[in-house]
């Protein structure tokens, strides 16, 4: 069954949305997502976007300074410029489709500059935090579903997940001489989950915005969606992905037993929120003088080793020293989930724990979103832009989603009008000699082993003899996987397995290369950062065999 379109946008979190609604003005789009179209990272972001509002001191130079100095000398200075400088007139964009950020009270709304309650997070300089209060995520995913569901040009699969990319070859010809053949992507073989039917996509341009991959690992702020799946259709298809080492792990995430993926958002230490030990006592201000506002990579290991220190479950953020009515108003999403747990964060600290969260690296892109694979875009977390560097600066990941949604969607639609009009016809997908699955148990314990053993040996801290152990399971696993997906059709859970394994062993693979401590790669064996050997980007690209 084939479905031809002018741009397959697989993902449907802001940089999938806005890729969608730009391009939808020049064609027609199809946005695959493979749950329901409001599951995804962006709605789960609590904190904000972060953007220059010069009425409140703050200058573009300040926040490049601080992106630069978070991302610890990885950073490509090139884009940094780009999305900072981008970030005014992406915040006016977004307030066109219907965001709604949090206003000052008795402020003239008319008075843009000075209109908006700003916030500050760890390594922010300045007040720059666009917030929807504290769910600023599920505002702009609400706003931007609405718009792309009015559109007449864009079709919305919900419960469709990709399973790979599918790529076709231009032989390029001197005189009469075939010299070498191009490759581009040409579409996406997708499984319909509810019918278990595989639709073959062509398109003339296709978007990767399929988030991060935080359920590689066994605690994690992230959806049950977040499986590498960008990452992984991409490598397999020939493109190269970069700095997979760097993953980011939120310092506060909500421990307690019956809360799962729940984040306890960083702007709660912007306003004032401090960390406490297991004996009540501060911390923070032994590892960096920015105490609980320093950078997370920092923050995370510094609740990472008071941990170890004393063999605690978890650490504490204590916000009650601030004015109840304060809380319940700049917070109000995390003190009615905090309740249920039976925790009133107006009264008592909070017991939190880090959990990955962010991945900084992905498929490599340029200043367009552009792959190596000709047609083939990757925007948002599961692309690799130069802007994060080794370590992502605090609400910065939206902003780059909007401004390379952009950068994508006008590249996207100058390069197609130089495509013939017709699409090439890929094959069927093809199951020829499978059968339904009969060892369910494989997909489950494979999962869980690879997310306890990520945990344990490529997790916050790190070291040599962990991460050769880490490669050799996972090398292991690969191959009862491959066999597996060989032999059965493929299911939702077989899909995200076959993904989440190979994005770990890619994550593995970069941080053994790296023999340094740099942002959020941390190895007991190189504490210190070497700028001589190792100021460049780990990059991977899958062989070709021809």
């Amino acid at each position: 069954m084939e479905d031809k379109t002018d741009f397959l946008v697989i993902g449907a979190g802001i940089a999938g949305l806005l890729f969608a609604l730009k391009t939808a003005e020049h064609g027609k789009v199809r946005i695959v997502t493979k749950k329901n179209i409001m599951e995804s990272n962006t709605s789960l972001a609590q904190g904000g976007i972060a953007a220059v509002c010069k009425s409140s001191g703050d200058s573009f130079a300040l926040h490049i300074q601080d992106t630069l100095a978070s991302g610890d000398g990885l950073c490509n200075p090139e884009i940094v410029e780009i999305v900072v400088n981008g970030g005014p007139k992406h915040i006016r964009e977004l307030i066109n489709f219907g965001v709604q950020f949090s206003r000052k009270e008795n402020i003239n709304s008319a008075d843009n500059q000075n209109a908006f309650d700003l916030g500050r997070e760890g390594g922010h300089s300045k007040k720059r935090i666009f917030h929807s209060y504290d769910m600023t995520g599920l505002e702009i995913e609400s706003a931007l579903v609405r718009r792309a569901k009015e559109h007449k040009n864009i079709e919305i699969y919900e419960n469709h997940i990709a399973i790979d990319l599918i790529t076709c070859s231009t032989r390029l010809k001197r005189g009469s001489i075939i010299t070498t053949h191009e490759d581009y992507c040409c579409g996406a073989y997708v499984l319909d989950i509810n019918r278990k039917k595989v639709k073959t996509f062509s398109a003339r341009a296709t978007l990767l915005a399929t988030g991060g991959a935080g359920k590689a690992y066994l605690y994690t702020s992230n959806p049950d969606i977040a499986t590498g799946d960008g990452i992984a259709m991409s490598y397999r298809a020939g493109a190269a992905v970069a700095n997979l080492e760097f993953v980011q792990f939120h310092p506060t995430c909500l421990y307690h037993q019956q809360a799962k993926n729940f984040l306890i958002s960083e702007a709660m230490r912007g306003e004032g929120g401090i960390l406490l030990n297991a004996s009540g006592k501060r911390f923070m201000q032994k590892y960096d003088k920015h105490g609980e506002l320093a950078c997370r990579d920092v923050v995370a290991r510094a609740i990472d080793n008071e941990l170890k220190t004393d063999g605690s479950d978890s650490v504490y953020l204590d916000i009650s020293h601030k004015k109840s009515s304060f809380i319940k108003k700049r917070f109000p999403n995390l003190y009615e989930k905090c309740l249920t747990f039976g925790i009133d964060m107006t009264k008592v600290p909070i017991p939190v724990v880090p959990a990955a969260h962010y991945m900084c690296g992905g498929v490599l892109t340029d200043i367009h979103g552009r792959t190596n694979i000709n047609r083939l875009y990757a925007v948002g977390e599961t692309a690799c832009t130069g802007l994060h560097g080794a370590n992502r600066l605090a609400s910065n990941s939206l902003l780059e989603a909007a401004v390379f949604a952009d950068r994508a969607a006008q590249k996207a639609i100058l390069e197609i009008k130089d495509i013939d009009a017709s699409i090439p016809t890929p094959p069927d997908w093809d199951d020829t000699g499978t059968t339904d699955s009969d060892e369910v148990i494989m997909v489950t314990h494979n999962w869980e082993e690879i997310r306890r053993l990520m945990w344990n040996y490529v997790g916050i801290v790190r070291s040599d003899k962990r991460l050769e152990r880490a490669k050799r399971r996972i090398e292991t696993i690969q191959k009862e996987i491959k066999e597996y997906y060989r032999d059965f059709k493929v299911t939702a859970d077989l899909i995200e397995l076959r993904n989440i394994a190979l994005t770990a062993e890619l994550i593995v693979k970069c941080a053994i290369f790296r023999k340094e401590s740099r942002g959020l790669h941390y190895n007991i064996g190189y504490k210190q950062r070497d700028d001589k050997f190792w100021r460049k980007d780990t990059i991977l690209r899958k062989p070709y065999i021809g």
